[in-house]
């Protein structure tokens, strides 16, 4: 078991409007993500990693050059998940990695990441298990810019226009399997 908001302080402590950043939108997809878990108790969700994978998903953003919402490293902004994930390998959580690392859209494929020419590792990352999955579907409604807002899902399917319709069409099947 970790702390997240531990881990993230360890990395984020001379940031701290990153650090509010980040911890304002995790928390928003941590308490979506926990909400859906606990409508569906069959699922049987190991509700403590839910959270500490929820909190901790981003955690790469600290890298990335992203001056809208206050990140000032040196790496793209579609790298974050695979940085992210690195660390957390670094942290001994490989499974809260696995959850970074697949978020991007609704995961990135190889063949994504081949035609777009994407400065990734050629792997997959796409969500496989349930967790992965469910964090990576609430992470959708929440911007880091509008950290007061979540979004419809019609304005995610919006937002996910950009990673082609295979995006879109899962996100779809995503929302009718957890929606509420």
């Amino acid at each position: 078991m970790v702390n997240p908001e531990e881990l993230i302080d360890k990395y984020y402590a001379g940031q701290p409007g990153l650090e509010r950043i980040l911890l304002l939108h995790s928390q928003a997809v941590a308490r979506k993500a926990l909400d859906i878990a606990a409508a569906h108790p069959e699922w049987q969700m190991d509700t403590a990693f839910l959270r500490e994978a929820a909190m901790l998903h981003d955690i790469g953003i600290i890298f990335t050059d992203a001056p809208g919402i206050e990140c000032y490293g040196t790496e793209p902004y579609i790298c974050h998940g695979v940085l992210g994930a690195e660390l957390l390998r670094r942290e001994g959580l490989p499974r809260h990695a696995r959850v970074a690392e697949r978020h991007t859209g609704t995961g990135l494929t190889r063949q994504a990441i081949e035609a777009h020419h994407l400065p990734l590792p050629d792997c997959d990352f796409t969500p496989e298990t349930l967790e992965e999955k469910l964090i990576c579907y609430a992470d959708k409604f929440f911007s880091k810019t509008r950290l007061d807002e979540e979004k419809t899902p019609s304005q995610v399917v919006k937002s996910l226009t950009r990673f082609g319709q295979e995006s879109v069409d899962l996100f779809l099947q995503w929302n009718n399997f957890f929606t509420l």
